[in-house]
């Protein structure tokens, strides 16, 4: 699938790019700010948090389920 864009339609592509990256970084920092909270309150250990990550990390990689 060879589509040639126009020059208005890649500047919109690249918009919406930078959306999304910008939205990454604001859930990552919403998600690393409630970790450290959780962390900071003594509901979580940083141990537990890498444990878990480690364990989630593992479960994707050798997932029961299909991929597409």
């Amino acid at each position: 699938m060879n589509r040639v864009y126009t020059a208005m339609e890649e500047v919109g592509l690249v918009a919406k790019l930078a959306d999304l990256k910008e939205e990454h970084y604001r859930n990552t920092l919403a998600l690393s700010t409630i970790i450290e909270l959780l962390i900071e309150k003594n509901i979580l250990t940083r141990e537990e948090v890498e444990k878990k990550a480690a364990d989630l990390d593992s479960f994707m990689e050798n997932s029961p389920y299909p991929t597409v």
